[in-house]
């Protein structure tokens, strides 16, 4: 990597606000360093043509005074977010070679800052998967390797190819979702830093579907500040989104480094779940110990409803995917095959465009709605839904934020759990609370694992608090002073 993909978002921006080097200059060194790293298969679209005349044309915003938020900073946008005139493919065949004639709302805000697109990223195929190996266009691969070998990893999902961009240097930060902790596993797994809002902070007008209720984009990057800064941008009201808040977006990163003195952080008992590693454990530890360094009070406190969560995720998710797929029929968009009638269309256009993990979750959650099963399941994970919220609303009457671990181990190996759904769905152990009760988390990385791999904490917030958790993160960041990074092998 040379110098300037070395660089953090504030970083780059200072320097461009100096005139140290230019976008373009910026631009070119992260297409050479994307071209360079087609191995990690982060990218499943690379846009240099259009990189370029957007990092000239915020060149000449800056020369005139006209600069905005993120002017000239190169980014990746997540193939989930719709980006007009550019292919848009949710890493499904059955979207085959789709290019939106409108612009997402996030997307949108981010060209209004100034940003610059360098390519649309790889992820699980419509966000489902927590290993990044559903994907039409094959897995990603994570920078990071263990000690001492060259197996390869999971970069986390199914914002993997995001995780796995910022990671290794060939964008300055991404875009990403989390319907069940798609950017905070990720970021544990590849030593960055990623927060899903509060439920309706960013619009998820022009980000394709998967569970409405549950889906939230976020930005994943470098810093704690980095993160800031991208989060700011990305908010904001918008009348094309129903779920959108309308509530004002404050100055993220003015909330980094901020003191947290008095603050109490919640510890939930329920998540010290058995068979968790040991360092996982001593991780926890640790971050409760920098905690109250800062000055923190610390306690203990009670998420009675945590176990049901996983399973309620899962009836719940499955659901409304099947509902928010049911449009991929061949008729309008995307990929169709011949069929002799209307219904065998369907069927062979499905068929073959969805892939196997997307069928499994489009055929559990057409189940759990059917007329026999919809009270049995569906209407009693609704309820679990709202006993979890519940469990939340009265923890903060104790604490101000809750610090848990982010996920349950460090990257585990590429096919490792590829052949056991239970065991992947377990990976979202510590994280679907979060998006059930429609908070705020944040993850970032906090130490290494025995085998030199990342491994990531979580805070949780109250809702629209995101600024509490940045500057508990900053806090921790400063604590951790994890300077490791990936060692190029790609």
């Amino acid at each position: 990597m040379s110098a300037l993909t070395d660089l953090t978002l504030k970083a780059a921006l200072d320097g461009l606000a100096a005139k140290d080097f230019s976008s373009v200059e910026l631009t070119k060194a992260h297409l050479a360093a994307m071209e360079g790293a087609r191995a990690l298969n982060a990218f499943v679209l690379e846009t240099p043509d259009e990189a370029l005349a957007m990092a000239a044309a915020s060149d000449a915003r800056r020369g005139s005074g006209d600069a905005g938020a993120l002017d000239g900073a190169p980014l990746g946008i997540k193939d989930l977010f719709c980006t007009e005139g550019v292919r848009t493919t949710a890493a499904s065949k059955i979207l085959g070679n789709f290019v939106p004639p409108y612009e997402s709302t996030v997307t949108a805000n981010l060209w209004e800052a100034g940003a610059v697109m360098l390519g649309k990223l790889n992820l699980d195929e419509f966000a489902m998967g927590s290993s990044n190996e559903s994907s039409a266009f094959g897995p990603v691969i994570n920078p990071w390797r263990a000690n001492g070998s060259d197996r390869k990893l999971t970069p986390g999902g199914s914002s993997g190819g995001s995780a796995a961009a910022v990671a290794a240097g060939l964008c300055l930060a991404a875009t990403a979702t989390d319907t069940g902790g798609s950017i905070r596993q990720p970021a544990a797994f590849t030593g960055t830093v990623g927060i899903k809002p509060t439920y309706g902070r960013c619009s998820r007008w022009g980000v394709v579907a998967f569970a409405s209720s549950l889906d939230q984009a976020g930005p994943i990057a470098r810093t704690v500040e980095d993160a800031a800064l991208m989060l700011t941008s990305m908010c904001g009201h918008d009348a094309k989104d129903s779920t959108s808040l309308d509530v004002a977006v404050p100055d993220f990163a003015s909330f980094a480094g901020k003191s947290v003195k008095g603050l109490r952080i919640g510890v939930p008992k329920e998540y010290r779940v058995d068979g968790m590693p040991a360092e996982i454990e001593t991780l926890w530890s640790q971050g409760i110990a920098w905690l109250k360094s800062a000055g923190c009070e610390v306690v203990e406190i009670s998420l009675p409803h945590t176990k049901y969560a996983l399973p309620a995720y899962y009836i719940v998710a499955p659901a409304e995917a099947s509902s928010n797929l049911a449009r991929y029929d061949g008729m309008r968009f995307g990929l169709r095959e011949a069929g002799s009638n209307l219904t065998e269309t369907y069927e062979n256009t499905r068929a073959s465009g969805f892939g196997e993990e997307v069928k499994r979750r489009i055929l559990i959650g057409t189940y759990v709605l059917s007329a026999g099963y919809y009270d049995a399941y569906y209407l009693k994970a609704l309820k679990v839904r709202r006993r979890i919220s519940n469990d939340f609303d009265d923890a903060w009457t104790r604490c101000d934020a809750i610090l848990t671990p982010t996920a349950p181990s460090a990257a585990f190996g590429l096919g490792e759990n590829a052949s056991d759904p239970v065991a992947m769905y377990l990976n979202d152990v510590f994280t679907v609370t979060v998006n059930l009760a429609g908070l705020p988390g944040l993850s970032l990385p906090a130490g290494l694992s025995s085998e030199g791999l990342p491994l990531g904490l979580q805070l949780i917030g109250k809702p629209l608090d995101e600024g509490t958790l940045f500057s508990l993160a900053s806090v921790m960041e400063k604590a951790a002073d994890l300077k490791a990074r990936p060692k190029p092998w790609w």
